[in-house]
């Protein structure tokens, strides 16, 4: 447990504001949840004195904040090779490979991403999951967003919340999509098997949008937006449309090979053990100066390798350049 003492004057404006109020106002850099949790504590003092979050509070008072921040000690730096994207002192971008996991946890206490990330900045342990704002899963490629500062993790959470941040995928599902759309249906942990998500009735609000990009024989590559983030939710999305992506160990079923498929795609389609799923985009404001940054990553290996085997296997299919899968940005319109 780390603590710091935080010490300010009450400003003019802030008079006969709550004291919880204030103190938002004041130390924008915590969230009013963790400031009124240190209050409810009798970690903050007025004058000397511990009140009440409802307070009011007058100019000219003088406020004390005794503010503490946990720091992990479950999970150790560790040396682990970390593509940055985009860094400076207040966010780091990395794109994740297959295979790395975002956070330890029962079956991986170590060799994670986290730790990775402890090791090349030891402060991020001060920071609730070390600035990690939001997840990949182990299989999923691409982008992943970081805070490294207290003031950083707050703002850029605040706007993960108001749907402020930008996240964009690549992915391959199995059959034809007819034009792009929009799934919107509840996730949920699955009734029966729990390591699962589900669409369920009392799930969480759960959306998704889609555009088609290129469509193969039997299969279609799409780009694909959040609009909310939940747990597993575009796999989930895409098996529910009953177009489950591309080798999806856990929502996409027993392997069917389309009729007429070539020997060479069917075993490419049969060694592609993991969902073809990719963060390829992500636009956000950047927290110390609002300048708005778009940050991209190319397409891994395998996935170029699967999008190359279904466009050879595709009479009509007119893009086989892997550049140009890289270009490709979200359609205003779905095209043939």
């Amino acid at each position: 447990m780390d603590t710091t003492q935080l010490e300010g004057t009450v400003p003019a404006e802030l008079d006969g504001k709550r004291l919880d109020q204030a103190l938002a106002a004041m130390f924008p850099e915590f969230s009013r949840s963790r400031l009124k949790e240190w209050i409810l504590a009798g970690q903050v003092a007025v004058d000397g004195l511990s009140q009440p979050p409802r307070t009011k509070i007058r100019s000219g008072q003088n406020v004390v904040v005794h503010a503490t921040r946990d720091v992990r000690e479950d999970a150790r730096a560790q040396p682990i090779d970390l593509d940055i994207v985009y860094e400076d002192e207040d966010v780091l971008v990395i794109d994740k490979p297959a295979g790395l996991v975002v956070h330890p946890g029962a079956g991986n206490p170590e060799g994670t991403l986290m730790n990775g990330l402890l090791h090349h900045a030891a402060s991020l342990s001060e920071l609730p999951r070390c600035g990690i704002l939001h997840r990949l899963d182990k299989d999923t490629t691409g982008l992943l967003l970081v805070a490294k500062s207290q003031a950083a993790y707050t703002r850029l959470v605040q706007d993960l919340q108001e749907r402020n941040i930008m996240r964009e995928y690549r992915g391959v599902c199995n059959g034809r999509l007819t034009a792009g759309g929009r799934v919107d249906a509840p996730v949920g942990r699955h009734p029966t098997h729990r390591t699962r998500m589900a669409i369920v009735e009392r799930g969480r609000p759960s959306v998704t949008h889609y555009r088609v990009l290129q469509r193969f024989a039997a299969h279609t590559f799409c780009a694909m937006r959040l609009e909310t983030g939940r747990t597993h939710q575009i796999r989930v999305h895409f098996a529910h449309k009953r177009h489950p992506l591309v080798g999806d160990p856990v929502y996409g079923g027993r392997l069917k090979i389309p009729a007429g498929t070539s020997g060479s795609l069917a075993d490419v389609l049969r060694g592609f053990g993991r969902q073809a799923l990719h963060a390829s985009r992500i636009e956000f404001r950047h927290p110390a100066d609002e300048e708005v940054l778009t940050l991209h990553a190319d397409l891994p290996n395998d996935f170029i390798e699967l999008l190359q085997a279904l466009a050879e296997d595709a009479d009509d299919c007119r893009v086989r350049d892997p550049d140009a899968w890289n270009q490709m940005r979200w359609p205003t319109a779905d095209s043939n």
